[in-house]
């Protein structure tokens, strides 16, 4: 496993780990795209490094490739004409150049393997930045609904149906009626005649005064 890749596994590890224990989950998925980003720029530039650097050392290759068939075709061409020092020669640097093609075809493969293990985790960092995005998307919508809803809640919610116009009209309406009833009972008692409402009726009436003792103490006591 690439370096690289143990990275984006510690980096997801902890992003799954404070996920759900953040206050603010979109902030901690903010900071997880932000170094994504950064870490899918910086292998792109790593890919386009390892490219270059592959494409010299296959040219290095095929170079030592030609230069061995070449020695090979000169060492045939000595022998033909009878120059065994010189097909020695060509034999000589032919097998330096198959030693020098061997070893820039090994750096070759390791190379192309090490850029197609980095192609498959830029695609993986790629969809994982895509998925997280668009899950970012998605509780940003609801943490911003969860917003508005606490703003309404702390707006509205401490009014009660008495802080509602119903109510108000409602207490006002039980405290007018008990004055028309007050008034009413008055109008009565008034017309009622000169003997009913008379200064004299129901003087000297021990019952009476005693009745109109007890309503006096408790209008002075308030109830």
């Amino acid at each position: 496993m690439s370096i690289i890749r143990r990275v984006r596994d510690i980096t997801l590890a902890t992003l799954n780990e404070h996920l759900e224990k953040a206050e603010d989950p979109v902030k901690l998925i903010d900071q997880f795209l932000w170094a994504t980003r950064e870490e899918i720029i910086q292998s792109e530039r790593l890919h386009a490094q390892y490219s270059t650097h592959g494409q010299h050392l296959k040219m290095q290759w095929l170079q030592a490739e030609q230069q061995k068939e070449k020695r090979e075709q000169q060492a045939v061409t000595a022998l033909k004409a009878g120059e065994e020092q010189l097909a020695r020669i060509a034999l000589h640097e032919k097998a330096s150049a198959e030693e020098r093609s061997a070893q820039y075809r090994d750096l070759y493969e390791q190379s192309r393997l090490n850029m197609e293990d980095l192609e498959k985790t830029l695609q993986e960092m790629r969809s994982e930045y895509q998925i997280v995005y668009d899950k970012r998307e998605y509780y940003s919508a609801r943490m911003e609904s969860l917003k508005l809803q606490q703003r309404m809640n702390s707006r509205y919610g401490a009014v009660g149906s008495s802080g509602k116009p119903e109510g108000m009209f409602r207490r006002l309406d039980d405290r007018i009626s008990g004055l028309e009833h007050e008034a009413r009972s008055l109008r009565d008692l008034r017309q009622g005649g000169p003997d009913y409402a008379g200064p004299q009726r129901g003087v000297g009436n021990p019952q009476v005064e005693l009745e109109l003792e007890q309503l006096k103490r408790k209008l002075g006591q308030g109830g």
